[in-house]
């Protein structure tokens, strides 16, 4: 029976905390619900930090290390580590938790784009903290910036690592310069294609969207490649649901969306994993175990990293 690999998000940097009072903020929150999720299915969980103090994010490698050993210890979930931090960060800061922990997985998004939060302002009138209003209001001006040279010095600072990455894939393009880094030798496969949909600057979430970036990735990749799919906000288990059933892998998470249905927010990481395992199960698959994860991206296994 094929496996399907679940990717749980656990806090990100999109949402702020005026936006759900569920939003893992402390390492004790955000390792409380790396292991929610994957005592609810989650073959691998992507971690991004926030500063306890406010929520706004943060790539300090300190403060990765209040809760990446934690999860270890309790669970065999592969981790996985942002290299995207946030869109208002330097590529060098934004590289520290994946250069200095050495994870089996981390991030690494494939262009620069125009990345827009500021339509989320509409939804709220009064903020927690002075950065969340400016934060979401400034996006309509702010570049998240990925070139080719970021990239590349990412890629090349992790290799002694061999930490595999998840090929975030936000529009068409970023399919053709993944291929182009699998042909300069700095991506080896088996590849992790995350391809994201929904967010204000990347491709739309129209199932016809889904469908062009799977026949894409089919031809850039071949069998080189596992694909994963991330819908944003509303869009999540609808396709994530197209993903299993064209043969793909999925994401969820409140970095990714902070519902649990219609108007009802997930209150945890786990209510979100349970919804898409039951989709799962019900297409008659088998949710992958993190070591038949490990085993279907080739990672190097979870005593060789660095925490």
């Amino acid at each position: 029976m094929r496996k399907v690999i679940i990717t749980c998000a656990i806090t990100g940097s999109i949402h702020t905390p005026t936006m759900s009072p569920y939003l893992p903020i402390t390492p004790e929150e955000i390792a409380a619900g790396a292991l929610g999720a994957a005592a609810a299915g989650a073959s691998i969980v992507h971690l991004h930090a926030r500063k306890p103090e406010d929520g706004s994010p943060t790539q300090d490698p300190a403060l990765f290390m209040k809760f990446c050993p934690v999860i270890k210890a309790a669970s065999d979930v592969v981790i996985n580590l942002t290299t995207g931090g946030a869109p208002t960060m330097l590529v060098q800061e934004r590289l520290q938790p994946a250069l200095q922990l050495k994870p089996e997985v981390a991030s690494l998004n494939m262009g620069s784009m125009n990345f827009g939060l500021y339509e989320m302002l509409g939804r709220y009138k009064d903020f927690k903290y002075d950065w969340e209003r400016p934060y979401l209001a400034n996006s309509d001006d702010r570049v998240f910036k990925n070139t080719f040279k970021d990239i590349a010095y990412i890629l090349e600072s992790c290799s002694e690592n061999h930490t595999r990455f998840e090929i975030e894939c936000y529009d068409i393009s970023h399919l053709y310069t993944a291929a182009h880094f699998v042909d300069r030798k700095l991506i080896k496969p088996p590849l992790l294609i995350q391809s994201v949909f929904g967010l204000r600057g990347g491709i739309g979430a129209h199932f016809e969207d889904v469908i062009h970036m799977r026949r894409t990735a089919d031809r850039l990749f071949g069998n080189d490649y596992l694909w994963s799919v991330l819908g944003a906000g509303r869009n999540q288990i609808p396709i994530a649901t197209m993903s299993a059933a064209m043969g793909g892998m999925v994401r969820v998470g409140l970095e990714d969306s902070l519902w649990d249905g219609r108007g009802t927010l997930a209150e945890t990481n786990a209510a979100q994993v349970r919804r898409i395992r039951t989709v799962i199960e019900a297409l008659s698959l088998e949710v992958a175990t993190p070591d038949e994860a490990r085993e279907m991206l080739k990672l190097k296994g979870r005593n060789n990293v660095g925490f």
